[in-house]
């Protein structure tokens, strides 16, 4: 599944919620904050892109694999990297290529 996935894909969900799953007890809301295109992609492959989310809880989590929930995408394992702090929370970062 996530090698169908584009920037367009998740463009049209910016500003929605995703549920991340911690663990089997602990989720966070995630909003999809940003989705940029970082290239071009070749007649095989797709155009490597990169999305951003927002949690406003808890302290950083470490980079991994998170499960990633939403209404109309399903549940999507992505590994999301910590990028940083605002006012409103942490930003993860995931890079497709």
């Amino acid at each position: 599944m996530l090698e169908s996935l584009t920037c367009t894909t998740f463009a049209r969900h910016l500003g929605e919620r995703f549920v991340l799953h911690v663990d089997e007890s602990a989720t966070f809301e995630a909003e999809l904050v940003a989705a940029k295109e970082l290239g071009e992609g070749s007649s095989e492959q797709r155009a490597p892109f990169s999305i951003v989310f927002r949690v406003n809880e808890g302290d950083a989590l470490p980079q991994r694999i998170y499960p990633l929930e939403h209404e109309q995408l399903g549940r999507l394992e992505i590994f999301l990297v910590p990028i940083g702090q605002d006012e409103k929370g942490t930003r993860y970062e995931a890079v497709f290529t």
